[in-house]
């Protein structure tokens, strides 16, 4: 009788290890077939965009032509004098402008620049047309055909961001045809005599306002 039950318990032993190596090769075969369960569908796209800057450029007429007298010296005035120059102003950029300042420094100072009130004052007119110039070189004298503007009211000769309320604040390829006009007051008294100056000119455009492109 004790013979039978050790085969018996054999038996059961020897089927206890097959259920446990068959239920390894299920739990494999599962692991494989979940790792195809996480395919996707993709798809993309793209496209590019080209920015090109504009230009803001200003100029001025041809040095030493009726359309840029500026660079003309005065020499001998006396209180009650006044020394006209015409210049041309273009924008040559490919922007329309918001504005228009002017700088004027002294490159060389006297009492002629340096007193704000009896010494030089400044004044720019423009014209609808270009300005008709007469006058033996460098007294010249500008008679306006068109309409007048004052562009910039009479003001000490030196400053700094002076706004200069040019046409239509010059578009694109516009110009302006304007006349610096440098007046010495009659206040002004002897200690203004033997003097000299030489004042720059410096006209600064200014971009349009920012907008949706």
């Amino acid at each position: 009788m004790s013979t039978t039950h050790r085969r018996a318990a054999r038996t059961v032993h020897s089927t206890g290890r097959k259920v446990v190596v068959s239920l390894g090769v299920v739990g494999v075969a599962a692991a494989v077939a979940g790792m195809g369960t996480f395919g996707t569908f993709t798809s993309s796209t793209s496209a590019s965009e080209t920015v090109n800057s504009g230009t803001v450029t200003i100029a001025l007429g041809a040095t030493g032509t009726a359309a840029n007298r500026l660079s003309a010296t005065a020499a001998n005035i006396v209180p009650g004098d006044t020394i006209s120059r015409a210049v041309t102003l273009s924008n040559t950029g490919d922007q329309a402008l918001a504005g228009v300042v002017l700088n004027t420094t002294a490159t060389t100072s006297s009492l002629l620049n340096t007193d704000a009130t009896n010494g030089l004052q400044l004044s720019v007119n423009a014209c609808s047309v270009p300005w008709t110039e007469a006058g033996v070189a460098p007294a010249y004298t500008y008679t306006c055909t068109g309409t007048t503007t004052a562009v910039l009211a009479s003001r000490p000769v030196i400053g700094a961001a002076t706004a200069v309320a040019v046409p239509a604040t010059l578009p694109v390829g516009g110009t302006s045809n304007l006349v610096v006009t440098l007046t010495l007051p009659q206040t002004a008294d002897n200690t203004f005599q033997t003097k000299s100056s030489v004042i720059a000119f410096e006209f600064v455009g200014t971009q349009r306002n920012g907008t949706a492109r």
